[in-house]
């Protein structure tokens, strides 16, 4: 099972501002004296960032998908158990 997502290599462009503070913040974090110029900021190293230095923000967003997707399962075993299907026997 690949738990690596997709998204967290994505670079991030700086398309508002703040998106342009967090690339600009996180870059500064990250860059080295060997860097020059531009310095490509992906989304893992933003998420990184922030459960170092805002772990309340991002474990309320954990904290959050994680209820999301136990409701979800737990309404698929509740749509999964309800349903009958047309050939089961019926009661008498």
């Amino acid at each position: 099972m690949n738990t690596e997502n997709e998204l967290a290599g994505v670079i991030v462009a700086a398309e508002n501002p703040l998106k342009e503070m967090l690339v600009n913040y996180v870059g500064n974090k990250f860059a080295t004296d060997k860097d020059d110029g531009e310095f490509e900021v992906t989304v893992r190293m933003i998420v990184d960032a922030l459960g170092h230095e805002f772990p309340e923000f991002v474990m309320i967003m954990a904290e959050e998908n994680w209820v999301r997707g136990y409701q979800q399962g737990l309404d698929d075993a509740t749509r999964l158990h309800s349903e009958t299907p047309a050939d089961a026997p019926r009661e008498v």
